[in-house]
């Protein structure tokens, strides 16, 4: 269940982008042939003052332009080549982080109700409908109280390192996934630094073909290559509020295990 909802996630994300990336392309094709039909008519109507200021661009329509398309419009800029991989780092993330929080919000549950029905049962039908409460319970709370039950014929130092052992492998499907999300938080940076370094030498090899340190040259050159360093860290600033919220949940529910597990052992005790 876990891994089709990241497939599917997966599949949504790279579908949207795409999506975006193909209409961001028609949408600068569209605006190239404007400008080439705008220029003429300006040449044309160079005599006519008031024509021209028509054509004047309105400050206020600019300013009023949505951030979805100036992030599409700076995604051109950039250029797809060095773009596109620091979007494919923030869409496997993305859906990395949410097969994390479907799985942890899963996974978390009211222990101190969980430990009321597991006591009530040991007093009332003893371990093997203790056992039933716990496979009845989804998490990996109740996974680990079952775990312990199996083991209670055997005595309580047995149940105490069955709690442990598989505590320990609960724990580590809790943070499973965690470390892709970090690698993605570092290399999206990381593309974005090395964009900007081979667009900085393209814009160096501009200079040296024109024979002239020109101003166009160079403003255009940088810009471009600074684009993938923007994306870039936006992308792992993203990622990153959402890693460290899923360590907090994490570490949230790990705390309550701990707890409850010696809660556990302490009904175990009373009831021997």
């Amino acid at each position: 269940m876990k891994k089709l909802i990241a497939l599917l996630t997966v599949f949504g994300f790279l579908t949207f982008g795409i999506a975006n990336n193909a209409f961001a392309q028609k949408e600068k094709t569209d605006k190239a042939a404007t400008e080439q039909v705008t220029d003429t008519t300006v040449a044309e109507a160079a005599a006519a003052p008031a024509a021209q200021a028509e054509l004047t661009e309105d400050p206020d329509e600019t300013v009023s332009q949505s951030l979805h398309y100036v992030l599409k419009d700076k995604f051109i800029q950039g250029g797809a080549v060095w773009m596109t991989p620091v979007l494919i780092c923030l869409i496997l993330g993305l859906a990395l982080v949410i097969e994390r929080i479907f799985y942890l919000n899963l996974s978390s549950v009211n222990s101190k109700k969980l430990l009321s029905k597991v006591e009530d049962a040991l007093k009332n039908g003893g371990v093997e409908k203790a056992k039933q409460v716990c496979q009845d319970t989804k998490g990996p709370l109740a996974a680990v109280f079952s775990q312990g039950l199996e083991r209670y014929d055997e005595g309580l130092d047995s149940v105490e390192k069955s709690l442990v052992s598989y505590g320990g492998v609960q724990m580590a499907q809790l943070e499973n996934n965690l470390t892709w999300i970090s690698l993605f938080i570092a290399l999206s940076p990381s593309l974005g630094f090395l964009g900007t370094v081979i667009g900085m030498v393209q814009a160096f090899d501009d200079i040296e073909r024109a024979g002239d340190i020109s101003p166009t040259i160079v403003a255009g050159g940088m810009k471009t290559a600074l684009l993938t360093t923007v994306f870039g860290l936006i992308s792992a600033m993203i990622l990153q509020v959402f890693y460290n919220y899923l360590l907090t949940k994490v570490d949230s529910i790990v705390n309550d295990m701990e707890d409850a597990t010696i809660s556990f052992m302490d009904i175990l005790v009373k009831n021997k």
